[in-house]
């Protein structure tokens, strides 16, 4: 492998820790013994997935329980926007950023189904297309209510009596199709000012939501190509609403199946053609053995296909382990993916700056 990471985007590697249906699921150690391996392996972030269908804790509360046990790593949780109030959320996922000390985000998703919406009886199912519409304002909204403390609001006076100075909140007046907020948060800004936004972007739907707002983008291909493909349309996207295409960070998810690194490594098992097949859902599975999986991940980021990875383990214990001390070790030795962490914050792993308040005044003889 010739490969070598570009100083201007270097790899990105995160993994999920989803437990599915295994007995220790309602455990938090299981999930605390996850993050950490991954943290060993200076990966970016981990996630957890959730919906309203699926049995099992919710996902940001486990992550806020895994935030003292760790350090470095990134916290994203699959936060669902349907049947939930976006002041909540927002609310949320700036405890999470604070908890973490600067290390959440979250990853946008919706829910579709009748059953879903008669868990909550507020109101029946929508369409995809006004559901995803409906998550690209409650991310704008988040941000915005991110953004209504400026980051000097609070002034801790003891001798006066002053927790806040009034003048430095601000009212969002946000009115979007199916809801208003007014504001301002109840939550000081986040550390990060506004915590990491993700969006799996593989169907067109999200990708205009993640094309829009979101600062990590998952997209599931079956060949190179198409992961090129896809990472091109989200850039040339983001590009057409203004954004800056680099400040998108664009993941190619994969489902692996690191078994066959039981048997002793040959010539052929350092190869990846053949191995990746189509999974349930439409994901993208890959089944072979951790050098194979390098191969894999070192020819798609030299080409140019994918900014890094997302991966879920087939095996929510072996194979994550023998990904991170695998996989995650082989490019480390090869000088591809980093031996230690640059920054505190998941911003900072990720390259983003931290973003001024956008309602805060402008500096003198600059802009805010």
């Amino acid at each position: 492998m010739s490969v070598l990471p570009s100083p201007s985007r270097p790899l990105r590697l995160a993994a999920a820790i989803g437990r599915g249906d295994a007995a220790d699921a309602l455990d938090a150690e299981p999930y605390i013994r996850a993050a950490r391996l991954a943290e060993r392996g200076r990966l970016d972030f981990v996630t957890l997935g959730d919906s309203f269908t699926r049995r099992g804790p919710d996902a940001l509360a486990v992550l806020a329980r895994v935030a003292p046990a760790t350090e470095r790593i990134g916290l994203v949780p699959t936060v669902t926007t349907t049947h939930t109030e976006p002041f909540h959320v927002s609310s949320a996922v700036a405890t999470l950023d604070w908890v973490s000390r600067g290390r959440a985000g979250w990853t946008v998703d919706v829910s579709t189904t009748e059953a879903e919406a008669r868990l909550f009886g507020r109101r029946p199912a929508a369409p995809a297309r006004a559901l995803w519409r409906e998550a690209a304002e409650v991310a704008d909204v988040a941000g915005r209510l991110w953004d209504s403390w400026e980051d000097d609001a609070e002034i801790r006076d003891v001798a006066t009596g002053r927790f806040i100075d009034r003048d430095k909140l601000h009212y969002v007046d946000f009115e979007g199709g199916d809801f208003s907020v007014r504001g301002p948060a109840i939550v000081p800004r986040p550390p990060q000012g506004r915590p990491v936004i993700a969006v799996d972007a593989t169907a067109s739907l999200p990708r205009e939501a993640a094309a829009r707002h979101a600062d990590i983008a998952y997209v599931r291909a079956m060949n190179r190509s198409g992961a090129a493909g896809a990472r091109a349309d989200l850039r040339g996207r983001a590009a057409a609403h203004g954004r800056d295409p680099d400040a998108l960070t664009v993941l190619a998810a994969l489902t692996v199946d690191l078994t066959d690194g039981e048997r002793a490594a040959s010539a052929d098992s350092a190869s990846y053609e053949g191995k990746l097949t189509a999974g349930r859902g439409g994901r993208t599975r890959y089944r072979g053995g951790p050098v194979g999986l390098a191969a894999l991940i070192g020819d798609w980021y030299e080409a140019g296909a994918a900014d890094g990875f997302h991966i879920t383990p087939a095996d929510p214990d072996g194979d994550l382990e023998r990904f991170v001390n695998g996989t995650v070790a082989l490019l480390q030795h090869r000088g591809v993916f980093r031996t230690f962490y640059p920054g505190a914050t998941l911003r900072a792993h990720l390259g983003l700056a931290r973003p001024a308040g956008r309602y805060a005044p402008a500096p003198a003889g600059g802009i805010a």
